[in-house]
């Protein structure tokens, strides 16, 4: 039975946000599904972030800040689920947007698909810190049964597409937050969409209703900490189920490539020239299939001098100009 009253409880967790909370804030308050349980988690935060959210609770009672020391993404995550009842869950990072209509959409598939569907995902956008959009590339369309799919590749992307049921979140056996302890941080989403895929099905919301926001700030995290994060989230799953082994090699293939990117965005060339050197010596023919992407994402994402964007431009004779501010104004 489809139950479109049905309380969603959304978690942010929050580190250092004051330039970003409040446009968060703002995209989930904007729900047309308005019953929503909002648990902000600061994870010991130094700057006013705490205050913006508490400003903000003054005029949405949905919204509640729970505090916490300094622990870590899976733990603030774990931690705000633990503070609400509800019965489906979502997660959004604190400098991210929604689309009025994302808790909308995935929930009625996610229970159109009853208690074997789990979790459901939605397209995203890479916007900048502006909000602007320079990257509509992720179009992923792979429901039901996908746990050879997620091996293959991390196409639900980030933990601010997705909405899963409590029972699948509990099932999975919640965040990990022993990755943060061995040093190897920022793979969490995809090992619980990796162990939710082993029991439910998934369900995708074919359109762009997130904002996955690229910025020099938040490009400048520990990319090689990641990789660390994706080798011992995938060894974990060759373990589990050798006969996906090409599967997840491939998928580590396209994780060193991404941070390559990822360095590269952040200003980190000796990283990125480091990931790029390990994908020449493992991938070469991959390696130069796939610079000319490369650079096009790292000159589309608005964080590089103008004269090198226009050089490249002229280059590659692109003259499509960039997507207006992706906000909940836009849509």
């Amino acid at each position: 039975m489809i139950k479109d009253k049905a309380t969603v409880g959304v978690v942010v967790p929050m580190f250092n946000a004051e330039r970003t909370i409040c446009a968060t804030l703002t995209s989930i308050c904007r729900q047309s599904h308005q019953a929503l349980d909002i648990i902000v988690v600061d994870d010991g935060s130094t700057d006013r972030s705490a205050s913006f959210v508490a400003s903000y609770a003054k005029k949405d009672r949905r919204i509640r800040l729970k505090s916490q020391a300094n622990a870590g993404v899976a733990q603030a995550r774990n931690s705000g689920a633990a503070s609400t009842d509800a019965e489906f869950l979502a997660f959004v990072d604190a400098d991210d947007l929604w689309a009025p209509s994302k808790i909308a959409l995935q929930l009625r598939v996610l229970q159109e698909g009853g208690p074997s569907a789990g979790l459901a995902y939605c397209w995203f956008a890479h916007i900048d810190e502006d909000g602007r959009v320079f990257s509509l590339q992720n179009q992923p369309a792979r429901d039901g049964r996908v746990l050879q799919w997620m091996c293959r590749s991390n196409f639900v992307g980030n933990g601010s597409s997705m909405l899963m049921r409590r029972s699948a979140f509990e099932r999975a056996g919640q965040f990990d937050p022993s990755l943060r302890a061995r040093n190897a941080q920022g793979c969490e989403d995809l090992l619980m969409c990796l162990r939710i895929a082993e029991s439910y099905e998934f369900r995708v919301v074919p359109q762009h209703l997130v904002g996955y926001r690229m910025t020099n700030a938040n490009m400048s995290s520990d990319v090689m900490q990641m990789l660390r994060s994706c080798e011992i989230v995938l060894a974990e799953f060759r373990e589990k189920y050798p006969q996906f082994g090409s599967d997840l090699d491939a998928h580590l293939v396209d994780m060193v490539q991404w941070l390559a990117v990822r360095a590269l965005i952040g200003g980190r060339f000796l990283v990125a020239g480091e990931l790029l050197n390990r994908l020449f010596v493992t991938e070469p023919g991959i390696a130069i299939s796939c610079l000319p992407g490369m650079l096009d994402e790292y000159c589309r994402a608005r964080l590089v001098p103008r004269w090198l964007k226009l050089l490249v431009r002229r280059m590659r004779n692109d003259q499509r100009e960039f997507r207006p501010l992706f906000s909940e104004m836009s849509w």
